[in-house]
This record gives C-alpha cells, structure tokens and sequence, in this order.
C-alpha cells in the first residue's frame, strides 16, 4: 500500500457533516425576497424582448429586409432562452445540487 492511496482512502472517508440550513445567518428571508425580485424582472424583460424582436422580425420580413429580420428571430429565441432558464432556475439549482451531494 503506498503512502498515496492511504491519503486518498483517509481523504475520501473524511466527511465534515456540513448540509445547507435556513438559520445559520440572518436575513435569508430578505435574500430570498430580493432574489425572487430580480426573476420577476428579468421575465418582464424577456416578455419586452421577445414583443419587439417579433415586431422586428415581422416588419422587417415585410419590407424585404432579412438580414433585420434574421436579427428578430434570433431576439425571440434568446428571449425564449432567457424565459426557459429564468422560470427554470429553481430546478436547475436542485437539479446540480442533488448531483454534488451524491457526489
């Protein structure tokens, strides 16, 4: 057994026993609260992009412009993007914590 695999069977049996809490500092509910603001934004956002890249696109479309309207469909769908992993983020957050806890 070299000294090597001794440190890493001793490194991988160490466990801290340190998991997320709710209390540990104060003003966690203030976080949440500013956090979820900044979400609502960011959809009012989305929404305000996803309007006028599809007034671009639709315009632009009609007047034979496409490179203008090429531009609005790559607004809709970054808007689209932006919507998807906003509304998502909760999720996704579990989603690679549960994967790092299992770790």
């Amino acid at each position: 057994m070299t000294f090597q695999s001794v440190l890493v069977g001793r490194l991988a049996s160490a466990d801290p026993g340190i998991s997320p809490n709710e209390d540990g500092l104060p003003g966690l509910a203030v976080v949440k609260s500013i956090v979820g603001a900044l979400m609502t934004w960011g959809l009012v956002a989305c929404v305000a992009g996803l309007v006028v890249s599809v007034i671009v696109w639709a315009v632009a479309r009609q007047q034979g412009n496409y490179g203008y309207a090429s531009g609005g469909k790559t607004g809709v769908l970054i808007a689209a993007g932006g919507a998807l992993l906003i509304g998502g983020a909760n999720a996704i957050v579990a989603f690679f914590s549960g994967l790092g806890a299992a770790i």
